[in-house]
């Protein structure tokens, strides 16, 4: 198993980078390699990516999610065995860190190759800066899920 974790500094308050993060179905403007994602639930999403010319599809489920302070998540069947968490910390009234983790199982010669090379740690970084702009750019959420799981 392989694990990922990468931090950024958000320039918006932590309500509204929880609130963005809860719209999954906004990750493939953000998220480069995810084509689509359906929330099916308010615990299970699925997932259409595509990388390096290999398309998948899976589900995770939400195991747990407090409202501006963190989301975990499984995947459950499919191809793609991970999980992750991603926290969110206020700096002060304007300012969030968001905190991305993931453990995942690389499969085959080539995620192997990529893994060992950086290639899921820089994939990881560009989406949460990308996530920046994102957010930052539009000074506001797109929507919002405050449930707890």
């Amino acid at each position: 198993m392989s694990h990922v974790k990468e931090s950024i500094e958000v320039d918006v308050p932590v309500r509204t980078a929880y609130n963005q993060w809860t719209q999954f179905e906004s990750f493939p403007q953000f998220m480069v390699g995810v084509e689509r994602i359906e929330q099916r639930s308010d615990t299970l999403t699925h997932w259409v990516t595509k990388i390096a010319g290999v398309t998948r599809e899976f589900d995770a489920e939400i195991v747990e999610q407090i409202p501006d302070s963190k989301v975990a998540w499984v995947t459950v069947g499919g191809e793609s065995e991970q999980s992750g968490l991603v926290t969110f910390r206020p700096l002060d009234p304007s300012h969030t860190e968001v905190t991305l983790m993931m453990v995942f199982d690389p499969e085959g010669m080539a995620e192997n190759i990529g893994d060992k090379l950086g290639f899921v740690d820089r994939q990881v970084k560009g989406d949460l800066t990308r996530f920046k702009n994102f957010i930052e750019d539009r000074g506001r959420e797109t929507g919002a899920w405050r449930g707890h799981v």
